[in-house]
Protein backbone atom coordinates (compact mmCIF):
# COMPACT_ATOMS: atom_id res chain seq x y z
CA UNK A 1 0.00 0.00 0.00
CA UNK A 2 1.47 3.61 -0.58
CA UNK A 3 -0.66 5.02 2.32
CA UNK A 4 1.16 7.13 4.87
CA UNK A 5 2.03 4.88 7.22
CA UNK A 6 0.23 5.41 10.73
CA UNK A 7 0.92 3.39 13.24
CA UNK A 8 -0.66 3.11 16.94
CA UNK A 9 0.80 0.21 19.46
CA UNK A 10 -1.54 0.49 22.17
CA UNK A 11 -0.85 3.85 23.73
CA UNK A 12 2.67 3.94 22.03
CA UNK A 13 3.23 6.01 19.09
CA UNK A 14 6.01 4.34 17.21
CA UNK A 15 8.16 6.90 15.91
CA UNK A 16 9.74 4.72 12.79
CA UNK A 17 10.05 1.81 11.86
CA UNK A 18 11.90 -0.30 9.36
CA UNK A 19 11.01 -2.42 6.45
CA UNK A 20 12.88 -4.39 4.54
CA UNK A 21 15.63 -1.77 4.62
CA UNK A 22 13.84 0.95 4.04
CA UNK A 23 13.22 3.72 7.41
CA UNK A 24 9.10 4.78 7.54
CA UNK A 25 7.91 7.64 9.59
CA UNK A 26 4.19 7.63 11.45
CA UNK A 27 4.87 11.11 11.80
CA UNK A 28 3.62 12.57 9.00
CA UNK A 29 5.25 16.13 8.94
CA UNK A 30 8.63 14.27 8.91
CA UNK A 31 9.50 13.65 5.44
CA UNK A 32 11.75 10.40 4.60
CA UNK A 33 13.89 9.91 1.43
CA UNK A 34 16.30 11.18 -0.98
CA UNK A 35 17.24 15.40 -2.31
CA UNK A 36 18.98 15.54 -4.79
CA UNK A 37 20.88 19.03 -5.01
CA UNK A 38 21.62 20.64 -8.41
CA UNK A 39 24.36 23.40 -7.79
CA UNK A 40 24.59 25.31 -11.29
CA UNK A 41 26.33 28.30 -10.73
CA UNK A 42 26.84 31.98 -8.84
CA UNK A 43 26.88 35.51 -10.03
CA UNK A 44 28.27 38.87 -8.25
CA UNK A 45 29.82 37.48 -5.65
CA UNK A 46 32.60 39.31 -3.86
CA UNK A 47 36.52 38.64 -4.62
CA UNK A 48 38.17 38.61 -1.88
CA UNK A 49 41.35 37.60 -3.83
CA UNK A 50 43.31 40.96 -5.05
CA UNK A 51 45.80 40.10 -7.38
CA UNK A 52 43.80 37.14 -9.03
CA UNK A 53 40.23 35.69 -9.54
CA UNK A 54 38.73 33.82 -6.73
CA UNK A 55 38.76 29.57 -6.46
CA UNK A 56 35.31 28.98 -4.86
CA UNK A 57 33.92 26.25 -4.49
CA UNK A 58 30.58 25.57 -1.66
CA UNK A 59 30.20 23.20 1.39
CA UNK A 60 26.22 21.82 1.37
CA UNK A 61 25.20 21.31 4.49
CA UNK A 62 22.09 19.12 5.16
CA UNK A 63 21.95 18.49 9.27
CA UNK A 64 24.78 16.66 9.89
CA UNK A 65 25.40 15.56 6.40
CA UNK A 66 28.37 17.81 4.51
CA UNK A 67 29.13 17.60 0.93
CA UNK A 68 31.96 19.83 -0.64
CA UNK A 69 31.70 20.97 -4.56
CA UNK A 70 35.00 20.84 -6.80
CA UNK A 71 36.60 24.33 -6.44
CA UNK A 72 36.05 26.33 -9.74
CA UNK A 73 39.45 28.05 -10.89
CA UNK A 74 39.73 31.29 -13.20
CA UNK A 75 35.99 32.21 -13.32
CA UNK A 76 36.11 34.58 -10.18
CA UNK A 77 33.07 35.63 -9.15
CA UNK A 78 30.75 34.32 -11.52
CA UNK A 79 31.60 30.50 -11.33
CA UNK A 80 29.58 27.74 -12.76
CA UNK A 81 29.72 24.09 -11.07
CA UNK A 82 26.89 21.97 -12.50
CA UNK A 83 27.12 19.28 -9.66
CA UNK A 84 24.74 17.42 -8.27
CA UNK A 85 24.69 15.71 -4.85
CA UNK A 86 22.49 13.80 -2.92
CA UNK A 87 21.70 13.35 0.42
CA UNK A 88 19.29 11.71 2.70
CA UNK A 89 16.63 13.22 4.12
CA UNK A 90 15.54 10.53 7.81
CA UNK A 91 15.46 13.37 10.30
CA UNK A 92 13.11 16.57 10.91
CA UNK A 93 15.13 18.88 8.88
CA UNK A 94 13.82 22.01 7.65
CA UNK A 95 16.86 23.57 5.49
CA UNK A 96 20.10 23.45 3.00
CA UNK A 97 22.60 25.52 3.83
CA UNK A 98 25.33 26.33 1.54
CA UNK A 99 28.62 28.15 1.83
CA UNK A 100 30.50 29.79 -0.39
CA UNK A 101 34.68 29.67 0.15
CA UNK A 102 37.58 31.12 -1.80
CA UNK A 103 40.18 28.55 -2.24
CA UNK A 104 43.96 29.76 -0.83
CA UNK A 105 47.34 27.93 -1.43
CA UNK A 106 49.51 29.56 1.08
CA UNK A 107 46.61 30.66 3.75
CA UNK A 108 43.04 29.53 5.53
CA UNK A 109 40.40 29.49 2.85
CA UNK A 110 38.36 32.41 3.04
CA UNK A 111 34.45 32.77 3.50
CA UNK A 112 32.90 34.27 0.55
CA UNK A 113 29.21 34.23 1.91
CA UNK A 114 26.69 31.70 2.54
CA UNK A 115 22.95 31.02 1.26
CA UNK A 116 20.34 28.73 3.51
CA UNK A 117 17.17 27.55 1.36
CA UNK A 118 14.13 26.06 2.77
CA UNK A 119 12.97 22.50 1.92
CA UNK A 120 9.49 22.90 2.64
CA UNK A 121 8.57 24.05 -0.87
CA UNK A 122 10.92 21.00 -2.11
CA UNK A 123 9.03 18.52 0.16
CA UNK A 124 5.68 19.83 -1.14
CA UNK A 125 6.25 19.97 -4.68
CA UNK A 126 8.42 17.28 -4.89
CA UNK A 127 11.08 19.21 -7.44
CA UNK A 128 11.89 23.36 -7.66
CA UNK A 129 13.98 24.24 -10.78
CA UNK A 130 17.21 25.91 -10.60
CA UNK A 131 16.39 29.04 -8.57
CA UNK A 132 18.66 31.92 -7.43
CA UNK A 133 19.22 32.60 -4.06
CA UNK A 134 20.63 35.42 -2.24
CA UNK A 135 24.10 35.36 -0.72
CA UNK A 136 24.90 37.33 2.19
CA UNK A 137 27.81 37.42 5.06
CA UNK A 138 27.86 37.26 8.31
CA UNK A 139 26.09 40.77 8.85
CA UNK A 140 23.47 39.37 6.65
CA UNK A 141 24.89 41.76 3.97
CA UNK A 142 23.94 41.16 -0.36
CA UNK A 143 26.52 39.31 -1.89
CA UNK A 144 25.74 37.89 -4.76
CA UNK A 145 23.88 35.06 -5.79
CA UNK A 146 23.56 31.42 -6.10
CA UNK A 147 21.64 29.27 -8.37
CA UNK A 148 20.61 25.79 -7.29
CA UNK A 149 17.60 23.17 -8.05
CA UNK A 150 16.37 20.64 -5.72
CA UNK A 151 14.62 17.00 -6.17
CA UNK A 152 13.55 15.34 -3.36
CA UNK A 153 12.48 11.73 -3.82
CA UNK A 154 10.19 10.16 -0.56
CA UNK A 155 10.89 6.71 0.71
CA UNK A 156 8.21 4.08 -0.36
CA UNK A 157 5.51 4.51 2.12
CA UNK A 158 3.46 1.36 3.44
CA UNK A 159 1.28 0.33 6.39
CA UNK A 160 2.65 -1.30 9.51
CA UNK A 161 0.32 -4.54 8.67
CA UNK A 162 1.32 -4.24 5.44
CA UNK A 163 5.09 -4.51 6.66
CA UNK A 164 4.56 -7.38 9.06
CA UNK A 165 3.95 -10.67 6.75
CA UNK A 166 6.97 -9.98 4.46
CA UNK A 167 9.06 -8.61 6.94
CA UNK A 168 10.80 -11.12 9.22
CA UNK A 169 13.85 -8.81 10.34
CA UNK A 170 11.46 -5.60 10.80
CA UNK A 171 12.42 -3.61 13.85
CA UNK A 172 10.68 -1.07 15.85
CA UNK A 173 12.72 2.03 17.53
CA UNK A 174 11.27 3.57 20.36
CA UNK A 175 13.39 5.87 21.34
CA UNK A 176 17.07 4.28 22.28
CA UNK A 177 14.79 0.72 22.76
CA UNK A 178 14.64 -1.47 19.91
CA UNK A 179 11.66 -3.97 19.65
CA UNK A 180 11.79 -7.16 17.72
CA UNK A 181 8.88 -8.11 15.80
CA UNK A 182 8.57 -11.19 17.47
CA UNK A 183 7.72 -9.49 20.23
CA UNK A 184 4.28 -7.91 18.55
CA UNK A 185 1.16 -9.36 17.82
CA UNK A 186 0.71 -9.86 14.30
CA UNK A 187 -2.47 -8.24 12.99
CA UNK A 188 -3.80 -6.33 15.93
CA UNK A 189 -0.45 -4.35 15.98
CA UNK A 190 0.23 -4.67 19.71
CA UNK A 191 2.81 -4.96 21.14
Amino acid sequence: SSENCNLTCGLVRLPSLSCFGFQFSTDPNMPLGTLEVLLVDAKGLDNNDFLADMDPYVLLTLRTQEKKSNVVSGQGSAPEWNETFVFTVSDDVSELHLKIMDKDNFSADDFVGEATISLEPVFTEGSIPPTAYNVVNQDKEYRGEIKVGLRFTPEPECLYSDCIPYCSKMTVHLGNMVVPRRAMVDGNNHL
